[in-house]
């Protein structure tokens, strides 16, 4: 081993150790700001007046709605900016309930829990339109949303005193004081973060952030939108509808005015400045846009305009938000000469395979047309089982394209697809790797803001077993599938030959790691069947050399290989068999030897 490579070797290892180090340190540093935010908050009426006690109450009650928002906005990356329209269903549920404006009257808390029921149902019909709607247009349903609801609050006088209003829930002792009331929504605010924070520890945790920032990697993974979403927005909603029922306790008596768009304003920018995909970001957040008013007493009609020049400067100043001032893991510089050293060996343990199977994929006759133009005419190929099968062509040849049908991405027009003996269904690309197929992207479809370790884990969506619920209350179902996949992620990365960077910022890698990263990711679900889009994109000689080792080793594993790549040595090097495409049609097929010797090959695509 040469010299260099010794001191490369030495400077990675110190590079793991310095990560998983400073990991623990920022957990430690964590755990430690938590304990003193909680002192504080218990102390806080051992030193000070009834008032700001009341705006701690406030701050409390606010954040047990943000707490569910932030999922939605923070990690899913939806833009719901009027939920403030779910807290005054809350409000007005409980007030009307415990006033006996429609049925007798009825305890407080049973009138909570009704309007938890109320808040998830109007949830939902608040996010369903997410589901197709991309940002803006969502961001103005739910604006919409808001103000109906507030003119129904207003017109429905009978029920809601409209624009005098109704008297707000009175809260049975010991609740019935300010210090008792206090402690209520801030033991609640406490059993709220820990609820979020278990979802966003989970697999629907990063799910939610590969939708907001890699959907189409996130489908790959077997992650679907929908099925993700709507228990969030379930869950989102009933927190925001209990929100509302203390915030009318709180209140004493609640009339429309209450309920601004300012208030949803605040919601919102809490998040934003907290810190996407952070839990205890946006509860800094919170706490700082309440006080922030009454600290500034004078400029409270400019509150809007605080909030908003806050905002400013947060994303000129520290776009990641108060997130990034938490992240002590990521201030380190990694190591300068860092190398990528597959370990395959330990491969064929993690990828057990039944090498006699027939579960080859077969395309037959695929045609995808666009408009007028064929992108796919014709094309017949099979994959068979632990082999490799190259697939070159000049660009726009359909290789892409190709791959994209076999995902589910685009829907042919004609041609069948067998994976097995079971036809494969068109469309439908989340339900790919539940029957054991995986790919990686031309470019690298991954998340950033979040730790390598985590990107790999999204590979494992389909693995989990455990519902929502079981991550909600964090159950031991749920721990023990968390920890296999963080075990086998872990153990991937060493095959890929990243395992000391396990803990790093995705964002902070070059761009050679995030090929090899894809790879670990879609290694996850141990696939019978992996399409590798130009994974050599990019990649230095000697990294060409690694990668053919490591797709030689995943083949040998037992799992088909698709392989679309513009570096014909490497095809020609590992490959078994290899098919040409140009502009939309097959121009040859057969082993490595015979596509170099094909005059057409040669002419159109390889030159000479």
């Amino acid at each position: 081993m040469s010299t260099q490579t010794t001191a490369n070797s030495a400077e990675v290892a110190i590079s793991a150790q310095v990560s998983i180090l400073a990991k623990q340190q920022s957990v430690r540093t964590q755990v430690f700001w938590l304990l003193a935010a909680i002192v504080l908050a218990v102390g806080l009426p051992f030193v000070s007046n009834d008032y700001w006690v009341s705006i701690g109450t406030r701050a409390a009650i606010y954040w047990v709605l943000i707490s569910g928002l932030n999922l939605v906005v923070g990690f899913a990356g939806q833009l719901a900016i009027g939920y403030v329209a779910l807290l005054t269903i809350g409000a007005y549920t409980t007030s009307v309930l415990t006033a006996g404006k429609v049925f007798d009257p009825i305890s407080v808390w049973l009138a909570l829990p009704i309007a938890s029921v109320m808040g998830a149902i109007f949830g939902v019909i608040v996010g369903l339109p997410a589901l197709r709607l991309r940002t803006f247009y969502f961001a103005m349903t739910t604006l919409g949303f808001a103000t109906i609801v507030t003119q129904i609050a207003l017109a429905w006088q009978s029920v809601t005193g409209g624009g005098i209003g109704i008297p707000g829930p009175e809260m049975p002792a010991p609740f019935d004081d300010n210090l008792g009331f206090y402690y209520l929504c801030l033991g609640l605010a406490a059993v709220c973060t820990w609820l979020t924070a278990n979802i966003a520890r989970s697999r629907f945790g990063s799910g939610l952030i590969a939708v907001r920032d890699a959907e189409v990697a996130a489908e790959a993974c077997g992650i679907s939108k929908s099925h993700l979403l709507i228990p969030v927005f379930i869950l989102a909603g009933a927190l925001a509808a209990f929100s509302g029922g203390l915030f009318a306790g709180l209140q004493t008596y609640v009339t429309p005015d209450a309920f601004t768009f300012e208030l949803s304003l605040l919601f919102f920018i809490s998040i934003l400045i907290g810190g996407r995909g952070s839990i205890y970001g946006p509860m800094i957040g919170t706490i700082i846009l309440v006080i922030l008013p009454e600290i500034a007493a004078p400029l409270a009609a400019w509150s809007t305009f605080l909030y908003a020049f806050l905002l400013l400067v947060i994303v000129l100043a520290m776009p990641g938000g108060i997130a990034v001032l938490l992240d002590f893991n990521n201030r380190r510089p990694l190591a300068k000469h860092r190398t990528v050293a597959p370990e395959t060996q330990m491969l064929a343990a993690l990828n057990p395979h039944n090498r006699s199977s027939n579960n080859s994929l077969t395309l037959q006759d695929i045609v995808l047309t666009f408009g007028s133009v064929r992108a796919i005419d014709g094309v017949t190929l099979e994959v068979k089982p632990g082999k490799i099968h190259g697939l070159i062509g000049p660009n726009g040849s359909g290789k892409t394209t190709t791959l994209n049908v076999i995902s589910g991405y685009y829907s042919p027009n004609q041609g069948t697809m067998t994976f097995g003996q079971t036809a494969l269904p068109t469309g439908l690309p989340h339900l790919r790797a539940s029957r054991g197929i995986a790919r990686t992207f031309q470019t690298p479809r991954i998340v950033g803001e979040i730790s390598v370790l985590e990107n790999v884990m999204i590979g494992g969506a389909t693995k989990g077993k455990a519902n929502f619920l079981e991550a909600l209350l964090a159950m031991p179902k749920e721990k023990a599938e968390r920890k296999a996949l963080k075990d086998r992620a872990l153990a991937l990365l060493a095959v890929v030959g990243l395992g000391s960077l396990a803990h790093v910022r995705t964002d902070r890698l070059q761009h050679s790691e995030l090929r090899f990263i894809e790879i670990a990711r879609a290694l996850m679900i141990a696939p019978d069947f992996l399409m590798l889009d130009e994974p050599a994109a990019g990649l230095s000689s000697d990294e060409i050399n690694k990668l053919g080792a490591l797709i030689q080793a995943i083949s040998a594993c037992g799992t088909g290989v698709l392989l679309v790549e513009h570096h014909v040595d490497l095809i020609f090097a590992i490959c078994d068999d290899v098919t040409v495409l140009n502009l939309g049609k097959i121009l040859a097929a057969g082993t490595p030897d015979e596509i170099r010797a094909h005059k057409e090959v040669v002419n159109a695509y390889l030159g000479g």
